[in-house]
C-alpha cells in the first residue's frame, strides 16, 4: 500500500466490509495472491458485520456453523447452531490468527466509488477520507444496517408500551414478567420468541401467515465424532461437505416434490405439538417449501415453549394497535406490554455505495450478474453474494477463490482491467427466486441474472465448485491494459 503527502492511500485490492465474507476474501487474497496488497474498510467499530449488528435475545445462526464457518479455520466444536456473540468472536479470532485484523480500518463508511478508465483506478470516498484501488471487492452483505423494514399500523400512538425493532435492540429492555408480542414468522421471530419466553410472562407470535418451521439438533454428533477421530481440519472439511450435500439433497426433494415435503414437515410438527393443535391454521403456509427460506429452530425450543404454555401463536392480519396491545382483523385481541416488529430487512446492495463509471452512475437493476460476482459493463468490481438456500459463506468463499483465480490469470497476461460484456440479447430473470417480502421489495435494487452461464446464478454449491475449477475464467470477459474506456 502506498500514499503520498497529498493524495489518497492506494492499495491493489480494497475490500469493503469486515464480516465473514470480508475476512474470507482477505484470507484468500493473502494466501493465493501474495503480491497483491489489500485493506479492509469497515463502517462499524467492531469486526463481525451481521454478528456485531444484531444483539437481540437469542440471536443465532440460521445455518449450521460447519458451512457458515471458514473452510480454512473450521468451527471448533460440535455446536452446529451458535449464538451471535460466539460467531462474532470466532470471526475476530480468525482475523487475528491470520494477521488480517491489522489491515482493517474501522469507522470508515464507504459511500461513493468512482472508476476512471484513464487512470485504471477506483476512487472510494469514505466519511474519513479517500482511497484508491485497482480492484474493489464489496463484501458488505445485502441489507441495510441503518434501517429495518418497518410497516406502520393504525393506532400505534395509542399503545402504552414499547415498540422495538430487533435490528436496534435496546440494552435497557427487560421483559421479565411482561407480556410480549412478536410480529412476524420468519427466522428472527422464531429465534426471539423462545428467548423472550425465558423471562416474560407470556409471548405471542403474531403472524399474518405461517412459515415452514423445522427443528434440528443444536449439536452435530457426527461432527463431534469426526473431530475426535480426524482432527479439526479434516473433520471440518468432511462435515462441511456432509452438510452442504445434505442441504442440496433436501432442497432438491422439496422443489421436485413440494407436496410430499410439506407433508413430511407437517408430520414432524404433529410430534412436537399437543394432540388436536390447529396445525393447518398456524403452520401450513400457502406457498411451497423453499419458495421462501425454511425457518430453523434448534432442539425444538419454540415448540417446547409452546407446550409449556408460555408461548402462543395468533395468525391473521393486524387491524390496529390498541392501548393494551394489538387487534387482528378477525377481532382477536393480543395483550402486550412490549411489541417487537420482527418484520424483515431492507435490501441494500454494495452497502449503499453509489457507483460511478467514467462520470456515469451505475444502476444495478439494469445490469446482469457475471459469475455471481461482477456487474456487466463495470470494470474491476467484485462483490460477494451468498446463497439463499444454504449458508452464505459457501458462496462467498467460492467468489473469493474465483476472484483470486481471475487476478492471477490477468497477471499472467499482464492485463490490468477486466470488464464483463453482456450479450446483445439474453432473457433476464430475478437473481433471487424467492417470494419472501424482502426479496419482492428489492426488485428495484438488485441486478438481474441471465439464462446461461456465466450470467446465471446457481443455488447449488457442488455445481458452483465444479464450475469454479473447470469453466473458463474469461468467458464473456474483456481483458485489457489501463486506458481502455469502460463504455458503461
Amino acid at each position: 500500500m502506498s500514499r503520498d503527502d497529498t493524495g489518497p492511500e492506494h492499495v491493489c485490492v480494497l475490500i469493503v466490509g469486515a464480516g465473514i465474507s470480508g475476512i474470507d476474501a482477505a484470507y484468500r487474497l493473502k494466501t493465493r495472491c501474495k503480491d497483491r496488497d489489500f485493506l479492509i474498510l469497515e463502517a462499524r467499530d467492531r469486526i463481525g458485520g451481521t454478528w456485531d449488528l444484531f444483539r437481540y435475545p437469542g440471536v443465532r445462526s440460521d445455518s449450521d456453523m460447519f458451512t457458515l464457518g471458514f473452510p480454512f479455520r473450521p468451527w471448533p466444536s460440535d455446536q452446529a447452531i451458535a449464538g451471535g456473540e460466539a460467531i462474532r468472536s470466532y470471526v475476530e479470532e480468525t482475523a487475528r490468527e491470520f494477521e488480517i485484523f491489522e489491515r482493517i480500518r474501522f469507522g470508515h463508511r464507504a459511500f461513493r466509488s468512482s472508476w476512471s478508465s484513464e487512470n485504471g483506478l477506483w476512487t472510494v470516498e469514505t466519511d474519513r477520507g479517500r482511497f484508491t484501488c485497482s480492484f474493489l471487492f464489496a463484501c458488505c452483505g445485502y441489507y441495510d444496517y441503518e434501517r429495518g423494514y418497518r410497516p406502520e399500523w393504525a393506532g400505534e400512538s395509542d399503545f402504552k408500551g414499547r415498540i422495538i425493532h430487533p435490528q436496534f435492540w435496546p440494552e435497557d429492555l427487560d421483559c421479565t414478567e411482561k407480556r410480549a408480542a412478536v410480529i412476524g414468522s420468519g427466522a428472527t421471530a422464531v429465534t426471539l420468541v423462545p428467548a423472550l419466553a425465558e423471562k416474560a410472562e407470556h409471548v405471542t407470535m403474531v403472524q399474518r401467515s405461517p412459515s415452514y418451521i423445522v427443528s434440528r439438533p443444536s449439536r452435530d454428533r457426527i461432527a463431534g465424532m469426526l473431530q475426535r477421530w480426524l482432527g479439526a481440519r479434516a473433520a471440518g472439511t468432511a462435515t462441511r461437505w456432509k452438510n452442504a450435500l445434505l442441504t442440496i439433497f433436501f432442497y432438491s426433494k422439496a422443489r421436485h416434490r413440494p407436496e410430499k415435503f410439506a407433508r413430511w414437515i407437517k408430520d414432524q410438527l404433529m410430534k412436537e405439538l399437543p394432540a388436536g393443535y390447529p396445525i393447518d391454521r398456524d403452520f401450513s403456509p400457502s406457498y411451497k417449501p423453499w419458495d421462501q427460506r425454511l425457518c430453523l429452530v434448534p432442539d425444538s425450543d419454540l415448540f417446547t415453549a409452546m407446550r409449556s404454555g408460555k408461548v402462543s401463536i395468533a395468525t391473521g392480519a393486524i387491524d390496529r394497535f390498541t392501548p393494551d396491545g394489538l387487534q387482528l382483523q378477525s377481532g382477536e385481541e393480543v395483550k402486550a406490554d412490549v411489541i417487537v416488529t420482527a418484520t424483515g430487512l431492507v435490501v441494500k446492495l454494495l452497502g449503499g455505495m453509489d457507483l460511478v463509471v467514467d462520470g456515469k452512475p451505475v444502476n444495478a437493476p439494469d445490469r446482469l450478474i457475471w459469475k455471481g460476482m461482477m456487474l456487466g459493463g463495470v470494470p474491476n468490481l467484485f462483490f460477494s453474494f451468498g446463497y439463499t438456500n444454504a449458508s452464505w459463506t459457501l458462496r462467498s468463499d467460492i467468489t473469493a477463490r474465483t476472484v483470486c483465480r481471475l487476478l492471477n490469470h490477468m497477471q499472467s497476461r499482464r492485463m490490468s482491467v477486466c470488464i464483463p460484456r453482456e450479450p446483445a440479447y439474453m432473457e433476464r430473470r430475478s437473481v433471487i427466486d424467492f417470494s419472501s417480502g424482502y426479496v419482492k421489495r428489492a426488485e428495484g435494487v438488485l441486478p438481474m441474472q441471465g439464462a446461461r452461464d456465466p450470467w446465471r446464478v446457481r443455488q447449488n454449491y457442488l455445481l458452483d465448485r465444479l464450475a469454479m475449477r473447470l469453466s473458463r475464467i474469461d468467458e464473456d470477459l474483456e481483458l485489457s491494459g489501463t486506458g481502455t474506456p469502460a463504455r458503461a
